[in-house]
């Protein structure tokens, strides 16, 4: 599955409801698998954001989808990015396919 990264920012309200029941953090990401969607990795952390959170979504319109349920409950606001592989990445700069190089 395609990977996406999450990143989010709380708003006041949902700082407030983190506070009171950090167990929603679990329950969000359950909520993620029923959209089809699963979380692989997730970081609190300084700075814009507050979570970084590594999503496998089968494509761009679930993925899309998620983050707009997500924010509709008016806790947090995220800004999704599609993410390749180092890996995949360095694969396609090798191949035969190239511009500008000789």
């Amino acid at each position: 599955m395609p990977t996406y990264i999450m990143l989010s920012t709380l708003t006041a309200e949902g700082g407030q409801t983190l506070h009171a029941n950090p167990e929603r953090m679990g329950q969000v990401n359950a909520e993620v698998e029923k959209m089809g969607c699963r979380v692989t990795a997730q970081y609190a952390t300084l700075g814009l954001y507050d979570f970084v959170t590594v999503i496998e979504a089968p494509d761009n319109e679930t993925v899309a989808h998620l983050s707009v349920d997500l924010g509709s409950r008016g806790s947090m606001k995220a800004m999704t990015l599609p993410a390749l592989s180092a890996e995949a990445f360095m694969a396609r700069l090798m191949g035969p396919d190239q511009i500008g190089k000789d």
